[in-house]
């Protein structure tokens, strides 16, 4: 198994693709030409690639290395961060139909799709859409954007930070919920989210640094050399990314409950490699094993030391199926 990673990613070429309702998606291709056409898909939802070259965990020789920015994020226009831009046509649906324009526009006729957090989210959506257009999946870090996991996310794992939590959920400008009738997670989510279209700056910052230091809170228990992932952000990029948050995950991202296990069978077929942290607080590896579960053609594996932001075992494994599925017809 490789250990050591690959060259870090360098676009050949890159494009705004017009998706239709005033949006424009930034593409970037890097990698062979001629290689297996493997698509990136980012966490958040509203992260955005992030420049540079990740984690080297593709091999640039074999693989055509495709990479996007879903709606309203990183080079994607119009930004999120700005008040007055709609996020009426930021659905799940609309991203999945993005995927597959962009499929389209490349010339690609399947892809193997990867990624972890909120992306793994939208990689089985697209899927289970369009089976036919997946060779492989590789996921890192599993979610299906429950709404029992959204609440476990921004309630249940305060059982562990609960001064964290009381001002995640007491944040300057929330409504005063009374002490007795605390909110459901649904309805503290939509306040974060009216929060984050205020027309003073201000009140958009002060908003996005309380959502940042919560989710940074929950990650606090692993190892990261790096920035913090949610606050060390450009103050754009992390007003984007918690905006569009707010406005997934409080509208259940789109799907039904349980919808993406409900509908793994549509997945047969298709291989799979689903790498897991025993200690991923935020993402608890239930998920994971249930949809290993609901899904034959999947094979499970679980990183005893590794959380939701993996470690280099984790990503060793994730580099190791890559390769694996670089060798297949």
């Amino acid at each position: 198994m490789r250990t050591a990673p690959y060259p870090p990613f360098e676009p050949r070429r890159h494009g705004l693709l017009d998706v239709g309702d005033g949006h424009h998606i930034h593409w970037e291709e890097g990698g062979s030409p001629r290689g297996r056409p493997a698509l990136a898909v980012h966490g958040g939802p509203g992260s955005g690639t992030r420049t540079g070259g990740g984690h080297g965990l593709l091999d640039p020789q074999r693989y055509r290395i495709i990479r996007f920015d879903q709606r309203n994020c990183g080079r994607s226009t119009p930004h999120a961060a700005d008040p007055a831009t709609s996020l009426a046509h930021n659905t799940t649906h609309h991203l999945v139909a993005d995927m597959e324009r962009l499929r389209v526009h490349l010339g690609v006729e399947r892809w193997l799709l990867h990624g972890g957090s909120w992306g793994s989210t939208l990689i089985l959506a697209y899927a289970e859409a369009h089976p036919e257009r997946v060779s492989e999946i590789v996921i890192a870090a599993v979610t299906t954007t429950r709404r029992s996991e959204i609440d476990w996310l921004y309630r249940g794992v305060g059982r562990f930070f609960p001064e964290a939590l009381h001002r995640f959920r007491t944040a300057p400008g929330l409504p005063a919920f009374p002490a007795d009738a605390p909110p459901a997670t649904p309805d503290l989510l939509a306040a974060y989210a009216r929060l984050m279209e205020h027309p003073d700056p201000a009140v958009r910052e002060r908003t996005a640094d309380a959502w940042c230091a919560w989710e940074d809170t929950v990650l606090s228990l692993e190892d990261n050399p790096g920035p913090s992932p949610f606050g060390g952000r450009p103050s754009p990029d992390r007003q984007a990314l918690v905006r569009i948050c707010a406005h997934y995950f409080s509208h259940g991202a789109w799907l039904r409950e349980g919808q993406l296990l409900a509908e793994a069978h549509r997945l047969k077929g298709i291989p799979g490699v689903l790498v897991h942290g025993r200690l991923d607080l935020g993402g608890p590896p239930d998920t994971a094993w249930e949809l290993a579960r609901a899904w034959p053609d999947a094979r499970l594996v679980i990183v005893a030391e590794s959380g939701h932001l993996g470690t280099e075992t984790s990503r060793a494994r994730v580099r190791a199926a890559f390769d694996e599925f670089a060798g297949r017809p």
